[in-house]
C-alpha cells in the first residue's frame, strides 16, 4: 500500500529511473500525466527522472443511447479515437458523433486551459513517453490514451501506475511498448484501496504541479 500519490510517485520514479536507463539509453523522457489523480504521481516521476511534465487530457466518448458505454474517445492534440464496432451495433450516426465529440471537446479544451494555462504542450515526437497514472482498473481511459497518443509519433510509448490489476496490465502490454506497474493485484476492486491517503485531487493542484516543474525544466 501506498501512504499518498507522492509516495507512490517517489517510488515509481526510482523504478523507472532503472528501466529507462536499462531499456532507453540516450533516448529524450517525457512524462505525460492523466490528470487529475495521475499528476501527483507524474510529478514526482518527473522530477526523479528529470524529465519535462505535462498533462494528456482523454475524454471518453459516450454512446447516445448508453453515455456509460464508450464509442471513442477524445485527447489532447485534437486527436479522436473511434470504436466502429460499438457504432455499428449502436447505429450511431454521425451527426451523434460529432455533437458528442463536440460537447467532450468544449469540456477538454476546458480542462486543458485550466491546467496549463497559455503554455504550449510539450513536444513528443521521437521522444520516449511515459504515460502515467496513480492506477489502472479496467484500462479503457489508458489504451485510449495510448491510442490517441500514437498520432504525434513519439519513439515509444510506455504505460506506467503505481498499482493496476493484473489482467488489465497484461491487456495493455498489446498496446503500449512497455507497461511498469509496481504492483499488481489479483484481488483488485478499486485504485483508491492501495492507498493510505486518497483525496481528490483538485483543478489547483493539478495547475500548481505543472507550474512547479515548467519552472524546473527551464532551470536546467
Amino acid at each position: 500500500m501506498f501512504a499518498d500519490r507522492m509516495d507512490a510517485g517517489q517510488r515509481l520514479g526510482a523504478v523507472l529511473h532503472e528501466f529507462i536507463e536499462k531499456e532507453c539509453p540516450g533516448e529524450q523522457v517525457v512524462v505525460l500525466a492523466l490528470p487529475r489523480g495521475g499528476v501527483p504521481v507524474g510529478y514526482q516521476v518527473a522530477k526523479e527522472l528529470g524529465a519535462p511534465l505535462d498533462v494528456f487530457v482523454v475524454r471518453k466518448l459516450g454512446a447516445p443511447t448508453q453515455p456509460e458505454l464508450a464509442m471513442g474517445a477524445i485527447a489532447s492534440g485534437g486527436v479522436r479515437v473511434v470504436n466502429p464496432d460499438v457504432v455499428r451495433v449502436l447505429h450511431v450516426t454521425p451527426q451523434q458523433m460529432e455533437e458528442t465529440a463536440e460537447r467532450e471537446g468544449r469540456e477538454l479544451e476546458r480542462r486543458e486551459h485550466a491546467y496549463r494555462g497559455n503554455r504550449a504542450p510539450v513536444d513528443v515526437k521521437g521522444k520516449c513517453v511515459l504515460l502515467v497514472d496513480d492506477g489502472v482498473a479496467t484500462g479503457y481511459t489508458m489504451r485510449a490514451a495510448v491510442e490517441a497518443l500514437r498520432q504525434p509519433e513519439p519513439k515509444r510509448i510506455i504505460v506506467s501506475a503505481p498499482v493496476a490489476a493484473r489482467d488489465t496490465c497484461e491487456d495493455l502490454k498489446r498496446y503500449a511498448d512497455a507497461v511498469v506497474c509496481l504492483i499488481t493485484p489479483v484481488d483488485f476492486a478499486a485504485v483508491g484501496q492501495w492507498y493510505g491517503r486518497f483525496d481528490q485531487t483538485s483543478d489547483n493542484e493539478v495547475r500548481l504541479l505543472l507550474e512547479l516543474a515548467a519552472e524546473r525544466s527551464l532551470e536546467r
